[in-house]
């Protein structure tokens, strides 16, 4: 099976077994409440009781030929997908499936697509073969897009190793190959733990986060304590950002619209004393996961790099191995500065992931293969838009799909 069929195999990959049971349940569900509907109808010439029966079981009939033939559409993996409702969606489980997912993907990373395989495909179109001018133009694509200078070197060296090894002339399907060592250039760059390192059940998880202003922290914080909540855990949250103003009332405000309670003091105080006390509620009421909000500090602020080490040492000496996660949020727009405050933030602090915000709003989302390759931190989440579910799980392969989605869907058309 070649590299683009196995990659559309996992990526977009049917319903799980709970998407697959969940249309039985809706037509119970609605099989019941028509029932007693039935009772209440008003009395009928007798002859005319069929019609009656026929009228009020067609809708449930209709409902359940519609269902089927969205989860055949789903197994399927059919190039559009049906305009339904946010809502709509969700109460079917669609949100949960690999096909969904990876459909975020594509659409957060509509921008960096647009403009970098528009490039790729007309440097395509003009090098009909593969050649040193060919290799040339793709360094200054990839560069644009921010891919960073030591990872474009080593992924037009592969490609020419490639290219010389397997006698490839044409540019045909020059895409395929250009995901597929991205892909690994990615997972060679360090030892994956993209999952988040939760305790067992009964042990608390803290996890703390950093980053300098603007980049979308307190939202991350916020999007991450719904899921991490909607997976059955139990979250607080600490606002230890007292610098900035209205820093707390952000927070609050999540934890409000999240429903978790947020440990907070006045504007001003002691972040290292908002931790205690956050630790300390968080063990009495027998809490999963303590997330940490800190203060937005600029990566050369040396008191505030020092604040944050008080910080650290505080939660560790009331948890042991804590923190078990620092996540540092970086603006994906702002490209290679967010390469350097990651390098500094990794020198101040034991960095063990990176959200990665703001990815559906840049056209340089190259910067993640950056990031991981020279930094080898991996990146854990991207946000991927505003909603609420837009945080997702960060995966190479989905990533780059996004990235190459529409020659790659092309590509595989023409392999059927």
């Amino acid at each position: 099976m070649s590299f683009l069929k196995r990659m559309k195999e996992k990526l977009m990959g049917g319903p799980s077994k709970e998407e697959v049971k969940e249309p039985e349940q809706q037509v119970e569900e609605v099989v019941e409440t028509e029932e007693p509907a039935q009772a209440e109808l008003p009395a009928v010439e007798e002859g005319k009781e069929q019609e009656v029966v026929e009228e009020t079981t067609k809708p449930v009939e209709e409902e359940t030929v519609e269902t089927v033939q969205e989860e055949k559409q789903e197994v399927a993996i059919v190039e559009e997908v049906k305009d339904e409702p946010e809502a709509e969606k969700e109460s079917k489980g669609w949100f949960r499936s690999a096909f969904s997912i990876t459909e975020k993907f594509k659409s957060g990373l509509t921008k960096t697509r647009d403009s970098f395989t528009s490039k790729v495909n007309d440097l395509v179109a003009r090098y009909r073969t593969v050649d040193e001018d060919f290799f040339e133009e793709l360094e200054e694509v990839l560069l644009q897009a921010d891919v960073g200078f030591e990872t474009v070197m080593e992924l037009t060296e592969i490609l020419r190793y490639e290219v010389q090894k397997k006698n490839i002339k044409s540019t045909d399907g020059i895409q395929a190959l250009i995901s597929e060592k991205l892909v690994e250039i990615y997972e060679k760059a360090g030892d994956d733990h993209i999952e988040l390192n939760l305790q067992p059940k009964g042990e608390l998880t803290v996890i703390l986060f950093v980053g300098v202003n603007g980049v979308g922290k307190t939202t991350t914080i916020g999007k991450l304590a719904h899921r991490l909540k909607s997976e059955g855990r139990s979250v607080m949250l600490a606002a230890g950002d007292t610098f900035r103003a209205g820093a707390i009332d952000q927070l609050q405000v999540w934890g409000d619209r999240v429903g978790v309670e947020v440990i907070k003091q006045s504007e001003g105080s002691d972040p290292a004393a908002v931790m205690y006390d956050a630790v300390h509620a968080a063990k009495n009421r027998g809490v999963d996961v303590l997330i940490c909000d800190t203060a937005g500090r600029l990566q050369n602020k040396v008191n505030l790099m020092k604040e944050l080490e008080k910080v650290h040492r505080v939660i560790s000496r009331e948890v042991p191995n804590a923190p078990h996660e620092v996540l540092l949020a970086l603006d994906a727009t702002t490209g290679q500065n967010a390469l350097i405050q990651a390098q500094t933030f990794k020198e101040a602090t034991n960095v063990t992931g990176i959200v990665l915000t703001k990815l559906d709003g840049t056209a340089k989302g190259g910067i993640v293969i950056a990031i991981r390759n020279k930094l080898h931190i991996p990146v854990k989440f991207v946000g991927l838009g505003e909603k609420m579910d837009d945080l997702q799980p960060f995966d190479p392969e989905r990533y780059v799909y996004g990235l190459f989605a529409d020659a790659l869907d092309e590509q595989l058309k023409e392999e059927k």
